[in-house]
Formats: C-alpha cells, sequence, structure tokens
C-alpha cells in the first residue's frame, strides 16, 4: 500500500483538526492526558498522512510498516490520528474512556484494530520495536518500524538497554521519534532526572541521531526522509516541541501531563483552535468514517 505523501499544507490542516479532536474527546470523557499529546500532534500527523505504509481498513497486513507510541497515555493523540486516518469512525472518538467504546485509557491491542501493541507501561516500546525490526531483517519484508517515546520515559534503564541493542545489530530499519517537551508529570524533566545531552548518548550507542523543530512539519519530513535513508544504523530523531502546543493556557505547563480541559476550559481552546465545541462535537458524532 503507498504511503498518503501528503505536503506541508496538508499535513498543517490535518494537525489543527487532530487538535481539536483532542481537546474534544479529552473534555467530553472527563479524564486524560492533553499535554502530550498536543505536543506530539505534528510529528504524529506527518507520520501518518505522509510516511506510514499502511492499509487502515486491513490493519494487520503483512508489509504494513510498524508503528508504536511506546508513551501510551497519549492516547488523545494516537486515537485521533487513527481515526482522521481512517481506522474507524470519528465518532469513536467520542467514546474515549468509556463503557460502551473500545478507545481505552492506554492503547489496548486487544480492544482498538490497528493498536500494534498494548502500552502503558513506560520503557517497553523501543524493545518491542527493536524484536519486529530484526523479525522484518530475518524475514527480508521491506517495512520501516517507527517507535515513539517520550523524554521523561528516557529515565527508564530498559531504554538504554534497547538502544544498546539496535545499534549492535544495525537496525536502519528503525526510526525512533522522541518527544521532547522537557515535562513530565511532576515537572520539568531536568529536576525530575535530567536526561540530557540525548543527542550525545544516542549517538554513543551508534545511533544516528537528527535534532529537529518537533511543530516544523517542513523539518520533520526533511527528519524521516534522512531516517529512512541512512544505512547501517538506527536513527532517532529528537523532536524538540512545547507540552500542549496550540492551546495558550496549556503550553510549557507540567500541570496539563495528565489533566483534561473541562467543558468551559475546552471551549476557549477550540476557540483559540478556530472553531467551537459544539461544532466540533457535532462533527465528530456525525461522522460514519471515512478515508482521506
Amino acid at each position: 500500500m503507498p504511503r498518503l505523501g501528503w505536503n506541508a499544507n496538508q499535513l498543517q490542516e490535518k494537525a489543527l483538526d487532530v487538535r481539536r479532536d483532542i481537546i474534544t474527546l479529552l473534555a467530553n470523557a472527563g479524564s486524560g492526558h492533553s499535554g502530550g499529546s498536543l505536543s506530539c500532534t505534528d510529528f504524529a500527523t506527518a507520520l501518518f498522512f505522509n510516511r506510514l505504509r499502511v492499509e487502515p481498513r486491513e490493519p494487520m497486513w503483512e508489509k504494513r510498516d510498524f508503528w508504536n507510541f511506546s508513551i501510551g497515555h497519549v492516547t488523545p493523540v494516537i486515537y485521533s490520528v487513527m481515526a482522521e486516518r481512517g481506522y474507524f469512525p470519528l465518532k469513536d472518538l467520542l467514546g474515549f474512556r468509556q463503557f460502551n467504546g473500545h478507545l481505552q485509557g492506554h492503547p489496548s491491542a486487544h480492544d482498538t484494530p490497528g493498536i500494534e501493541v498494548s502500552a502503558g507501561s513506560i520503557g517497553q516500546g523501543l524493545s518491542i520495536a527493536i524484536g519486529v525490526a530484526l523479525a522484518s531483517k530475518l524475514d527480508k519484508n521491506p517495512r520501516h518500524c517507527w517507535c515513539i517515546m517520550g523524554d521523561g520515559e528516557q529515565q527508564e534503564g530498559s531504554i538504554w538497554e534497547a538502544a544498546m541493542s539496535a545499534g549492535h545489530y544495525k537496525l536502519d530499519n528503525l526510526t525512533a521519534i522522541i518527544d521532547v517537551n522537557r515535562k513530565q508529570i511532576d515537572g520539568d524533566t531536568v529536576d525530575v532526572m535530567n536526561v540530557e545531552p540525548l543527542a550525545d548518548k544516542y549517538r554513543a550507542f551508534n545511533w544516528h541521531v537528527i535534532d529537529v523543530d518537533g511543530h516544523d512539519i517542513q523539518a520533520i519530513l526533511a527528519a524521516f526522509d534522512e531516517a529512512e535513508n541512512t544505512p547501517g544504523k538506527p536513527s532517532v530523531i529528537l523532536a524538540r516541541t512545547v507540552m500542549g502546543k496550540g492551546v495558550s493556557f496549556m503550553e510549557d505547563k507540567a500541570a496539563w501531563h495528565g489533566n483534561p480541559p473541562s467543558h468551559d476550559e475546552a471551549k476557549i481552546a477550540l476557540e483559540e483552535l478556530g472553531t467551537d465545541y459544539d461544532t466540533w462535537y457535532k462533527r465528530l458524532a456525525e461522522s460514519e468514517g471515512s478515508r482521506p
């Protein structure tokens, strides 16, 4: 299945839709993670609408690219890009964290078609992606493997065991993206447990490092190209982002790591994003789903 290959202008417009989805589904659920979902939105949208070779209506297609959000708590952005890409109807987003819905607070491969790995325990996703990348090499499967992590997640020792393994096996069919928003649930990452200099650390483990503005679509697309065309070693994209990007009262505030907006806050946020709550809720509620 070919990539969609959307251009930067199309991706920027779709990223705006995704941010609107995130705010609406969070306010409707009254639960969930806002900050990291919004900081991941631009590169997640670019990944799904420009880069990934997937077939949403055939999620187990054997030659699909593998993708995995190791930071499983950012399900608002995961489900939003999946729905916008056509894995399931947009109206399902209003079932986020609801008993009658299939969109759990953390991704579940048992509940949501298209989710490759059930997640939630930080630090596990990179090891899984490495296993898939190794197996793909053995099977001569042309897929590329993508793993999205957080910068706070780099505090986990399991990450560095995995990073050492990927470098050792020269997994050039693997790209990691780290959402470097400098925040985690307990505050600034530098204060909780400083993980910098990330670039030097990954280079020491024989990774190719690409450092970009995680909200610059053109730079993100160029990073994807560079990662996929670097032979002999895995690549890591350090996406420098802002927690809560796009909503003024959330931006760069660790308090929004795991909190949803109230309905009143959602109205303000959606006005900043160029729409209103009732309009966007209706868009989601009345959608039966379609493919881009």
